[in-house]
């Protein structure tokens, strides 16, 4: 049999151990037919569900772990991009037969991604092996065999999570370097002539993909002007950081010399072609005319930036959308827009981390930033951001970086 000729999908459902294929979302995406058998369940009950909908961590057990553990296992997974096997878990699961009643199940599982050619996970596979019966196998050896069988588990625990930890000490040491890194690259907040402005960034919580996003406020030769810019590098840690730091340097330098933002941004996009890492990168930038009361505007595949009008009106400006800076071969010259303000009006730029959330539509992200702004958008810049923040990033943290710019116009 050639290699060619392999049905691999039948392969995977004859497999003899139980394996699913997860989202990084964390939804059943397939479940071979061992799974199936295992679960006692459907491929109706699995398919297009969230893990923990499907299998919650036991109510009646406060002490119960299982689910809690999975999860940092499986978000480990898909910040690092790296194999994850988890010592032995109990992990309760609830009768079929008798709802409400919860029985004891011990389980091995190992997770590991499944990667696309940016090296970005698209996908996890959780094998996942019941040991219910060798547990209660234990317990009828007797103290002796147990105290063998616990001690060899105990070794291969403490073996694994001292891997880990090194792994995520690592990982740690990286990442507060790119944060100071970046720290010292983007420019300190500070007002723009008489014009009110203010600028967060929030990293990402418990994850590595830190430090590809910025943020950039200039003046521009030429009357009452400025340039405000956001983007996003894609990749994390030291790299990321690095790449950020060029090409926000490029666009302010660009905007400098530009007749207008897509002129700014074509300049950019053709910088990035020599950049290693800049690859699908993004950033919108906006020339805003105190004198003419006008926003010219271009985007290289960045979420639109907000005008909320006086009135309460809210206007996405994503009349001059483009591809990423490097993503096209033979570059050309990007579009730009133009829309008016009235003074007391306020302009947002912000990341894709304010707005994105695993397994809901950015367009719910967009409405939520808009109503947010709209109710709030008496507040001087300052509270204003901290206001946006507070209601749009979750309680525990995003689990992308975020940058946010807020001018009063």
């Amino acid at each position: 049999m050639t290699h060619a000729a392999i049905d691999y999908t039948a392969v995977y459902h004859a497999l003899p151990g139980m394996v699913a294929i997860l989202t990084p979302g964390l939804v059943y995406a397939d479940v071979n037919e061992a799974f199936l058998e295992g679960t006692g369940l459907s491929r109706e009950e699995l398919l297009g569900r969230y893990l923990f909908d499907v299998f919650p961590d036991n109510p009646d057990n406060p002490g119960s772990s299982g689910a809690r553990n999975l999860h940092a296992s499986l978000l480990r997974v898909v910040t690092t991009g790296e194999r994850d096997t988890m010592a032995l878990q109990r992990y309760d699961v609830e009768s079929r037969e008798h709802p409400g009643e919860w029985e004891e199940r011990y389980w091995s599982p190992v997770n590991t991604p499944v990667l696309d050619s940016d090296g970005t996970v698209v996908l996890i596979v959780h094998r996942v092996e019941e040991v219910t019966e060798l547990m209660r196998a234990r317990d009828r050896a007797g103290v002796d065999q147990s105290r063998v069988l616990e001690a060899e588990l105990y070794a291969r625990a403490r073996e694994l999570q001292e891997l880990n930890n090194r792994l995520r000490q690592a990982h740690a040491r990286e990442r507060q370097v790119a944060l100071v890194l970046q720290k010292a690259m983007l420019p300190a907040p500070r007002q723009l002539g008489h014009h009110r402005a203010a600028v967060r960034y929030r990293p990402a919580v418990g994850a590595l993909n830190v430090c590809g996003d910025w943020y950039d406020l200039v003046d521009l030769v030429g009357g009452d002007r400025i340039g405000v810019s956001v983007g996003d590098v894609v990749g994390h840690g030291l790299e990321a950081a690095g790449v950020m730091g060029q090409l926000r340097s490029a666009l302010t330098a660009a905007s400098l010399v530009a007749a207008g933002p897509a002129e700014a941004l074509d300049v950019v996009g053709r910088y990035a072609h020599v950049v290693d890492g800049a690859e699908s990168a993004t950033a919108v930038t906006t020339f805003v005319d105190f004198d003419r009361h006008t926003i010219t505007y271009s985007s290289a595949g960045h979420p639109p930036p907000v005008l909320v009008h006086r009135d309460g009106r809210v206007e996405f400006l994503d009349r001059a959308t483009d591809p990423p800076l490097d993503a096209l071969p033979d570059p050309h010259p990007r579009p730009q827009a133009t829309t008016a303000f009235t003074p007391g009006s306020t302009l947002v730029l912000y990341t894709d981390g304010l707005v994105e959330r695993r397994r809901e539509d950015i367009d719910t992200g967009l409405l939520r930033l808009a109503e947010s702004l709209r109710r709030h958008r008496t507040q001087d810049p300052e509270p204003l951001a901290d206001t946006v923040l507070l209601e749009l990033l979750p309680p525990g943290g995003a689990v992308d970086d975020t940058a946010l710019i807020v001018v009063r116009l």
